[in-house]
């Protein structure tokens, strides 16, 4: 259907003018905005690796309260206990290292709380599900 004095667009015209203005709008988007991949891996860049631990506030606390440090050869081994017990099926765990307790809740790959031997002097552990010693 046309119109004669040209005031109103045929429906082949809107229909072209839409569809071009669609293809321009997603063009647009693709060439300014972020691809699905790339803000894809913007989000997982911060998701710690599979077999990194990550610390509670809880236990980042414990550890300057009671002056602990770990050299990187410790969590490493902290890393590796948490990764057998994960692979035990267990989901909170008790790992020690060296001299060291850790309380690891598995699944979350997060230290809950650290000691050291001197407070452990009971040895008693609880709310735990299995014990890996590195």
């Amino acid at each position: 259907m046309k119109i004669q004095n040209n005031q109103y667009l045929s429906l082949e015209r809107m229909q072209d003018q839409f569809l071009s203005q669609n293809k321009q709008t997603a063009g647009s988007l693709k060439r300014e905005g972020l691809s699905f991949q790339d803000i894809l891996s913007k989000k997982t860049e911060n998701i710690p690796d599979a077999g990194e631990i990550k610390f509670s506030k809880h236990a980042a606390n414990r550890l300057i309260d009671r002056n602990i440090e770990l050299t990187e050869e410790q969590v490493e081994r902290l890393n590796l206990g948490a990764a057998k017990a994960g692979a035990k099926g267990i989901n909170e765990s008790l790992v020690i290292v060296d001299s060291l307790a850790f309380i690891v809740n598995v699944p979350n790959q997060t230290v809950i709380t650290a000691m050291d031997q001197t407070e452990t002097d009971e040895n008693v552990f609880t709310n735990i599900d299995g014990a890996v010693i590195i």
